[in-house]
């Protein structure tokens, strides 16, 4: 009894063995064959037999494979759409994929290791705000408030103070909001000019009735 035991072990053991064998790093299991992998740029045409070695074939069109492999089909190469905010940065080759980076005027919302998946317009900020930190690559506008007596149309870094309207002696006919300045108006000289040209008549009487 106990010999049949220990053969049954034995057996399990080898049985185990074999199960858990897998291939070398460099290859794949298919059929109960080991084949040597593909290396990038290229593909599998024909899986290996007892007899032969696989069979590969390069990437061709806008396909690519970027590490050794077993696959059929090569991998479609990214396409970097302007209607996604992006621009190509670098080709896709046979062995490795291409690179999307972000339009002017974009940033970028979905990164990875070396380039951007997708990207959104920077925000425009709005009359009444200025731009606190302008946009990059990488991240959006922002936008603050103008501060009080001071006004923007939102394409300025900072607001500009509003026109006072008092220093300068002149009236203030509309005073400025967070959108636009304020308004001064025009000094009134008709009294002093009609006051002046009366004087000046007055004095010339004055003169006329001396002489006389």
């Amino acid at each position: 009894m106990m010999f049949y035991q220990m053969i049954c072990s034995v057996f399990l053991l080898i049985l185990k063995s074999n199960l858990c064998s897998p291939c070398d790093q460099a290859e794949y299991e298919i059929n109960g064959e080991c084949c040597p992998m593909c290396s990038p740029g290229t593909r599998v045409y024909r899986h290996c037999t007892a007899y032969t070695s696989t069979s590969c074939v390069p990437c061709i069109g806008s396909t690519f494979t970027h590490k050794p492999n077993h696959l059929i089909h090569c991998v479609p190469c990214t396409v970097c759409e302007e209607g996604l905010g992006l621009k190509t940065v670098k080709e896709c080759t046979a062995s490795s994929d291409a690179v999307c980076g972000v339009l002017e005027g974009n940033y970028c919302t979905d990164s990875y290791e070396g380039g951007c998946r997708a990207a959104k317009k920077h925000t425009t900020c709005k009359p009444g705000d200025f731009i606190k930190h302008p946009g990059t690559n990488s991240t959006d506008t922002v936008c603050e408030i103008c501060p009080e007596n001071s006004f923007s149309d939102g394409s300025s870094t900072s607001c500009t103070p509003h026109t006072d309207c008092q220093s300068k002696g002149l009236p203030t006919v509309k005073p400025g909001d967070s959108v636009s300045d304020s308004q001064c108006g025009e000094n009134n000289l008709g009294p002093l000019i009609v006051g002046t040209v009366v004087l000046i008549i007055l004095l010339l009487l004055a003169i006329g009735g001396i002489t006389l």
